[in-house]
C-alpha cells in the first residue's frame, strides 16, 4: 500500500491538489494494480509525475479515471473506454452504452449516506473487479479495525447490493456472490488461530445458524472478533440441525450459544428454549448455556432470559464477559 495513500500533495507549479494512487484507488473502487495497468496499456495516467516513483493524480486525471470506470462498467471494452475517457476530458462526446436486452451492466446502487469506502467497494463489486474488492476490504479492515469495517463498510455495501438484486429481478446475483465471497475471505484473514480451553476455564462460545439458515457472514464477523479477543469459540456455520446443535452443546459445555436467524421463518423460540435447556456436567452440578439470539429474524419473538445484542460491537463485549446489558435489535 502506498505509504502516503491517505494524504494529498500539492504539485509544484500547479494550482490543483493531487492525490496519490492509493487515495484514488479507494475513491474509485479500483485496485492500485488496475490503475497502473491502465496507465501502462492505455495511457490513462497522471499528466504530471511527482518526484521519484510516486504518482500524483490531478482532478482532471481523476475525472478521466471516473469516465473510464463508468464506461467499462457499461460493458465497453477497456481500450475503447480509454480512448473515449481521454476524448471526454477534451470535450468530445463519449460513446453510448451498448443496447442489449440481457445486459448485466452496472447500475447505481442505493447506498444513501455512507462512508466513501462503500461507494468504491460497490463500484468494484458491480464491475466484478475481484482484485479491487479484495484490496478495498483489506484496506478498510487495516484502517478502521474489524468492527467498524464490518458495521460501516461491509454491511452497508452488502445491503445495497441485496436491495439492487431484489429490485432488478435476477440481475446482480453474480455481484452479490462475488462480494459475499470476498467479505468472507477478508473476515477469515483477520481471524486468529482457535483458542484452546480446558480445566476450570469457561467453555467456548458456540456459533450456529438455525436450521435452514444459509446466511453466515454475520457469524463469521463475530467469530473473527471473538478470536481477536482471545475468546474460545467454535463455529458451526450454516443450517445446523437441531439434534446436532444439542449434541454439540452437551459435548462442549459452551459458556454461550449464539443462534443466528436472518429470516423470521427460521427463528424458532421453541428451538432457542430447547438449546437453553440442554445440560452437561456431573449430576448435582449440571450447567446450561446462555443463549444469545442474533439476526433480524428474532425481531418480535418472545424469548425470556435470552440476550439480543444490537450490534457486533455489543455482541463482542457481551461474549467477552464485560457484562454489557443486551438491548433491542440484532447482531
Amino acid at each position: 500500500m502506498d505509504p502516503t495513500a491517505d494524504g494529498a500533495a500539492h504539485l509544484p507549479g500547479s494550482d490543483d491538489t493531487a492525490l496519490t494512487t492509493g487515495a484514488v484507488a479507494r475513491r474509485l473502487g479500483v485496485s492500485p494494480t488496475t490503475l497502473r495497468s491502465w496507465d501502462r496499456r492505455y495511457g490513462i495516467g497522471p499528466q504530471v509525475r511527482g518526484t521519484g516513483r510516486h504518482r500524483r493524480w490531478s482532478p482532471r486525471d481523476v475525472a478521466v479515471l471516473e469516465n473510464m470506470c463508468r464506461l467499462t462498467s457499461q460493458g465497453i471494452p477497456p481500450a475503447e473506454a480509454a480512448r473515449a475517457a481521454r476524448a471526454g476530458a477534451d470535450g468530445a462526446p463519449a460513446p453510448e452504452r451498448p443496447a442489449t436486452s440481457g445486459s448485466r451492466a452496472a447500475g447505481a446502487l442505493p447506498l444513501g449516506d455512507v462512508r466513501q469506502e462503500c461507494r468504491g467497494l460497490a463500484r468494484a463489486a458491480v464491475r466484478l473487479d475481484a482484485p479491487a474488492v479484495e484490496d478495498l476490504l483489506a484496506a478498510a479492515v487495516e484502517e478502521h479495525g474489524l468492527v467498524v469495517a464490518w458495521q460501516e463498510v461491509m454491511v452497508p455495501t452488502l445491503h445495497a447490493v441485496g436491495r439492487k438484486w431484489a429490485s432488478s429481478g435476477d440481475r446482480y446475483v453474480e455481484v452479490e456472490h462475488l462480494l459475499s465471497w470476498h467479505v468472507s475471505t477478508a473476515l477469515r484473514r483477520c481471524t486468529r488461530p482457535a483458542v484452546p480451553y480446558g480445566g476450570l476455564a469457561p467453555g467456548p462460545v458456540l456459533l450456529a445458524c438455525v436450521p435452514g439458515e444459509q446466511h453466515t457472514l454475520p457469524l463469521e464477523a463475530l467469530h473473527a472478533g471473538l478470536c481477536q479477543l482471545g475468546v474460545p469459540v467454535r463455529m458451526f456455520g450454516a443450517a445446523v440441525p437441531a439434534e446436532a446443535l444439542t449434541a454439540a452443546v452437551r459435548r462442549l459445555g459452551p459458556s454461550a450459544v449464539v443462534l443466528w436467524a436472518q429470516a423470521r421463518s427460521g427463528a424458532s423460540p421453541a428451538l432457542a428454549r430447547h438449546v437453553a435447556g440442554a445440560e452437561w456436567g456431573m449430576k448435582g452440578a449440571r450447567r446450561q448455556p446462555q443463549v444469545v439470539l442474533g439476526g433480524p429474524g428474532w425481531a418480535g419473538r418472545s424469548a425470556p432470559g435470552m440476550l439480543r445484542p444490537p450490534s457486533l460491537q455489543e455482541a463482542l463485549r457481551l461474549l467477552a464477559g464485560t457484562g454489557v446489558s443486551p438491548g433491542p435489535g440484532h447482531v
